[in-house]
């Protein structure tokens, strides 16, 4: 028999990994994530930030790696990349930067090279 559970919860969570470490915390409402939100690696460090509306990725986020260096940021809008996003490199060096609208990337991007020179320009248009 599946045994079905439903979180009702509101106000401040923690999420636990199996061996009772904090993997995540932040608020519930109505069984949901809602607003700021923390998650982390197993050692520790932080994994990402951002906020929640009604269980979806709402606002402005940001991920790290486990060894402390950035992965990406950029921001949410109805469950989709909207606005200025940047994802970098394993050394932290910027990877890549543009623009989102509706998940789609617009508009110039650039991508750059492990030690921060410029490879190429793209451009994208709006479909």
């Amino acid at each position: 028999m599946k045994k079905t559970s439903i979180q009702t919860a509101d106000g401040p969570t923690k999420e636990l990994f199996a061996d009772g470490t904090v993997s995540g915390e932040g608020k519930m409402k109505s069984g949901k994530r809602h607003g700021k939100w923390k998650f982390y690696y197993r050692n520790g460090q932080t994994k990402a930030v951002g906020k929640y509306a009604d269980g979806e990725l709402d606002g402005y986020w940001e991920w790290w790696r486990e060894n402390g260096q950035p992965l990406q940021a950029g921001a949410f809008a109805n469950r989709v990349q909207v606005g200025a996003w940047k994802r970098y490199y394993e050394n932290g060096q910027l990877w890549d930067e543009g623009e989102y609208q509706d998940g789609k990337k617009i508009g110039e991007w650039t991508i750059y090279d492990k030690s921060g020179g410029v490879k190429q320009q793209k451009t994208f248009k709006p479909k």
